[in-house]
């Protein structure tokens, strides 16, 4: 199999990685072209200090650096090794941050890479260069190390050209054709000596990235910016180390600094200087920068001049972590571009407008193998079963987050924010406010106290409920867990279980599919039977074609052709629309009719009105019945709430009896007046998205992309019942039957007595001490009194009962498997 013809532009470290993977799969049609020479490019892969730190809050990043680990270490270059596994050791200089290496020492546990914290002699033994005055303690990473770029780089084109594979030095990409009665599919790319024809076109070039992009109107989030990299001269303590590394690599992410073995030099990386990002329109070509050498500095077009004034506390620190550096001078130093994006996560994926074109950009040496192999199963298979990638999905951001100004903005703040100590629900600080809900000046007059989720302000809780902390005494959880929380929360969801609460779920995104093929579309994305009455809401998932979980989504039906979907996020969107085109080739005729898709978010809002006396509040407003008779559970009908028309939805993500109400945009204000001076007799109120976790997990409802993602199955995660295998087909079906009979995981309840040991996610279980698995919802339940955990465990762990652990910092938390849901499991507030 010879595969469509595809040409990758850029053969740095992940076109690289790409081409090697592509063709080990039997892709040989490939064709690599880079404008600068090999195997040294020109881009940043060329002076990449390739220190390899494996550790991260993602699974998915750190699964990524794990497989780059494993591949590097396997390579060599006529005997050189392209990866020095010498180890990683970040020590920390306060107690913040000593604290903070063990949070990360759980994120390694979690993900199945060993790490231990050591003390502050034994960083001593381990890098005799650092003062054991200024460390406290450390994080030892033993499969960490220094990947050397470049001959990692010239070893997978080796590779990779020995199946087939071309690779293309000095073709400069001027244009990319495409064709189609839209443009819609790429064709050829146009380089400097002449026309490659293509199937597919991967976009590889890094800080190029967005310009080539361009070339296909395709707005690419990413911005190049300067980060400081220096090299001492000989340092007299490593006269005569005759091997390049030795010492483990070093972090002190205190003062945003990192250290480099370089034989007798030390290199130092920085990020404590001023953000300086770079349009990559004014970046030179290879060919300019070359021929401008002889009046620069910088012989690469993605290496700018050394600001020493930068550099300046850099170096006063460096000499006080390492004393032996003050018998040594920088000699040398550049400004070295690098790829940064608005989340800090990788740009993966296929253009929506143009088929054909895919990206693999904002990809570090770290994770650049991942990478490699992770798009290559894409391409080949048409998903990624070695890595979920809804966090580095290119189509995963909203409209706002592509304007020029939020990337730019911030871009620049993670690239500040790249070594900070940044707690689980901390919000971005600018820009804000973006986007606001219609009830966003009654919150405010409520005193809310607001997060961001996807540019909405979003109240987590509301300090004019402080009044209510003197009917409940609501416990303090520990001091990490207190941050960014207040008594308000538990207070509100207590509000909830009592009386009635108002919930702004404006947040969640919301789209239309109608048209006479609707019905049938959303049978074949979806797992439940969508095809039901008017009036039906169904609970579904949608799967990828290896039976994973793409999305858990409700799906109401308004009329014969109109469906709302309740849906997760912009990469729900993206799924509905490949599919449309695929549906009916731009939107048609297929499968029964037409179907169109629309993002209505922008244009409407919600409001949960949730809690045991919402009937009594909503039913006095109404022109219609809402009794238990007049509306049922998972029903929806449209009504007016006084002068405001509503769609209403019988379902609560609370676990209360109630309805999601929406409503357009312009008559959403006057819908919460109107419920707000309803529900006052009855003692109602706000509340904000801190009560509505708590309260959700009580219920056991979960959540996609912390509680399950793309690797996960409905049987692993509990939502059997939202497949009817009786139905017909659906995406993943097939795959579906094969993983049914083999569930070896579960997505477990734990429930925790300590009512100060509240978890946040993301940290390690154990059993008997042995690491079994991870959390991933975790909050205080102020209903049942106790702490609770969602983890991913062993199945034959999953019983209720077992005792385990969590690891939170550096203590071992008592927890216990519980049956769920461990609130009103008959079901009865819900359906009264």
């Amino acid at each position: 199999m010879a595969g469509p013809r595809v040409v990758i532009i850029g053969a740095g470290v992940v076109g690289a990685a790409l081409a090697d993977e592509l063709s080990s799969r039997g892709w040989t049609e490939v064709t690599v072209v880079d404008q600068g020479p090999l195997p040294a490019t020109g881009g940043s892969s060329s002076h990449a200090p390739g220190l390899v730190f494996q550790t991260n809050p993602s699974k998915t990043m750190t699964e990524l650096a794990r497989y780059t680990v494993e591949k590097l270490c396997a390579l060599d270059v006529d005997g050189q090794p392209c990866f020095l596994q010498v180890g990683g050791l970040e020590v920390a200089t306060t107690p913040e941050r000593l604290t903070e290496l063990r949070r990360r020492q759980g994120w390694l546990t979690s993900w199945g890479i060993e790490g231990r914290l050591v003390g502050p002699e034994e960083c001593v033994d381990l890098h005799p260069l650092v003062n054991r005055e200024r460390v406290l303690g450390g994080l030892l990473v033993p499969t960490d190390g220094l990947a050397k770029a470049v001959l990692a780089v010239e070893a997978q084109i080796r590779a990779a050209t020995a199946r087939g594979v071309r690779f293309l030095a000095r073709h400069e990409v001027l244009d990319i054709r495409t064709d189609g009665e839209h443009g819609e599919r790429v064709t050829a790319v146009v380089t400097g000596q002449g026309e490659i024809p293509a199937d597919i076109v991967v976009c590889c070039a890094g800080i190029w990235g967005p310009k080539i992009a361009r070339m296909v109107g395709m707005n690419l989030p990413l911005t190049p910016l300067a980060h400081q990299l220096a090299w001492t001269g000989p340092v007299p303590a490593l006269a005569g180390q005759a091997e390049e590394a030795v010492r483990p690599i070093l972090r002190h992410q205190d003062a945003d600094l990192y250290y480099r073995d370089r034989f007798d030099r030390i290199g130092i990386g920085y990020y404590g200087h001023r953000p300086m990002p770079v349009s990559a329109d004014d970046i030179a070509s290879v060919d300019s920068a070359e021929d401008s050498a002889e009046d620069s500095a910088e012989p690469m077009p993605s290496v700018l001049r050394f600001t020493e004034d930068d550099f300046a506390d850099a170096w006063t620190e460096t000499q006080s972590l390492l004393p032996a550096t003050r018998d040594a001078k920088v000699e040398e130093g550049i400004n070295g571009l690098f790829s940064f994006t608005t989340d800090g996560m990788p740009l993966l994926g296929e253009s929506p407008d143009v088929k054909g074109f895919w990206v693999a950009e904002a990809v570090w040496v770290t994770h650049s193998a991942g990478v490699g192999r992770a798009m290559a199963e894409w391409l080949v298979d048409g998903h990624c079963s070695s890595f979920d990638l809804h966090e580095c999905d290119v189509n995963r951001f909203e409209p706002h987050q592509l304007a020029p100004d939020y990337v730019l903005a911030r871009d620049c703040q993670n690239f500040a924010e790249v070594y900070d100590i940044i707690h689980p629900l901390q919000p971005p600080d600018a820009p804000r406010p973006l986007r606001t809900s219609p009830f966003h000046v009654r919150e405010r007059e409520l005193n809310a106290f607001f997060l961001e989720a996807s540019g909405w302000e979003r109240p987590q809780w509301y300090s004019a409920n402080e009044p209510l902390l003197a009917r409940w005494s609501i416990p303090t959880p520990n001091d990490w867990a207190a941050q960014l929380w207040s008594p308000v929360v538990g207070a509100e969801a207590l509000a909830t279980r009592e009386s009635v609460a108002m919930y702004d779920m404006t947040a969640l995104k919301r789209l239309e599919v109608a048209g006479r093929g609707a019905a049938a579309f959303l049978q074949r994305l979806t797992t439940a039977n969508v095809d039901k009455s008017a009036g039906s809401v169904t609970y579904t998932l949608m799967l990828d074609e290896d039976g994973g979980i793409r999305s858990d989504i409700t799906v109401a039906r308004l009329g014969r052709d109109l469906f709302q979907v309740g849906a997760n996020g912009n990469l729900d969107l993206d799924w509905f629309t490949r599919h449309l085109h695929d549906w009916g080739h731009r939107p048609a005729v297929a499968g029964g009719g037409s179907v169109v898709v629309r993002d209505i978010t922008a244009g409407t809002c919600c409001i949960g009105l949730w809690g045991p006396k919402a009937r009594e509040v909503l039913q006095p407003l109404a022109d219609s019945d809402f009794s238990n008779n007049g509306l049922r559970y998972f029903r929806a009908k449209r009504a007016h709430i006084g002068a405001v028309p509503v769609t209403a939805m019988r379902l609560s993500y609370v676990g209360e009896l109630g309805w999601e109400l929406y409503t357009t945009a312009d008559m959403g204000l006057k819908l919460w007046d109107t419920l707000w001076e309803a529900a006052q007799p009855y003692g109602g109120i706000a509340a904000g998205r801190g009560a509505f976790n708590s309260l959700r997990l009580e219920k056991g409802y979960r959540s996609f992309g912390t509680d399950m993602t793309y690797e996960h199955d409905p049987y692993e995660a509990g939502l059997g019942f939202a497949v009817k295998m009786d139905k017909g087909d659906f995406i993943g079906r097939a795959a579906l039957e094969r993983r049914a009979a083999d569930v070896r995981r579960r997505l477990t309840c734990l429930t925790i007595d300590d009512p100060r040991a509240v978890v946040m996610g993301k940290e390690p279980v154990y059993d008997d001490g042995r690491p079994v698995g991870y959390v991933t919802s975790a909050a205080y339940g102020y209903t049942i009194g106790k702490g609770i955990a969602y983890a991913w465990l062993p199945a034959e762990l999953a019983t209720a009962g077992r005792a385990l652990q969590i690891g939170y910092f550096d203590q071992r938390v008592p927890a216990v498997v519980a049956e769920e849901p461990l609130f009103d499991p008959t079901m009865s507030r819900l359906r009264g």
